[in-house]
């Protein structure tokens, strides 16, 4: 009998073990493509700002698609972080660097933040309520995509959820298209 326990519980870690070591399964990723900042000099941020701001979105988004295994849910999500880092800040290298490599099928290694997510969906919040308050065109609408993917990335935080919540009530559902489908430049 203490053969059979052995023997399953050794089978049943062995189990576990692959489990843990799986690759996360094939994905197609279709890159943001920006050609034209939709961001101008009139937005409210200092270029050194942007490009922090650029580095932590595209590394946290890296690290949402290694923890959830590239799951559907977390593609569409990664891929409005890299768009909209890509705005902020259109050459930030771990962005264009990492958009290149899931362009080409290949999971980038995790990246290092500045921030956690809950510690960047605070951050996010807190600038876009200052965005908010500043007013503009440009301020007031990345305002709005600070203040849901703060929801987004800590749904455990009840001011960002209920920012959010709010906007959608009072201004509808954000269009991201704008900023994930940027239209080719003609020559």
């Amino acid at each position: 009998m203490k053969g059979i326990w052995q023997a399953t519980t050794i089978f049943s870690l062995g189990m576990v073990a692959v489990c843990l070591a799986e690759p996360p399964k094939s994905f197609t990723w279709d890159p943001p493509k920006v050609v034209e900042s939709a961001f101008s000099r009139d937005l409210g941020m200092m270029d050194s700002e942007r490009e922090e701001y650029a580095s932590n979105l595209a590394g946290l988004a890296v690290n949402q698609l290694i923890a959830t295994k590239v799951a559907p849910e977390s593609i569409a999500r990664a891929r409005r972080m890299f768009a909209l880092a890509l705005h902020l800040s259109p050459r930030n290298k771990r962005a264009l660097v990492a958009n290149f490599q899931l362009s080409k099928g290949i999971l980038p290694e995790v990246s290092k933040t500045d921030y956690s997510p809950q510690v960047f969906a605070r951050l996010l919040l807190t600038r876009g309520q200052l965005l908010e308050k500043q007013g503009g065109d440009e301020n007031r609408r990345l305002a709005r995509m600070f203040i849901e993917l703060a929801a987004e990335m800590d749904p455990k935080n009840e001011d960002a959820i209920y920012a959010s919540e709010l906007q959608r009530l009072d201004q509808g559902e954000i269009d991201w298209t704008g900023i994930t489908s940027s239209p080719a430049k003609t020559p």
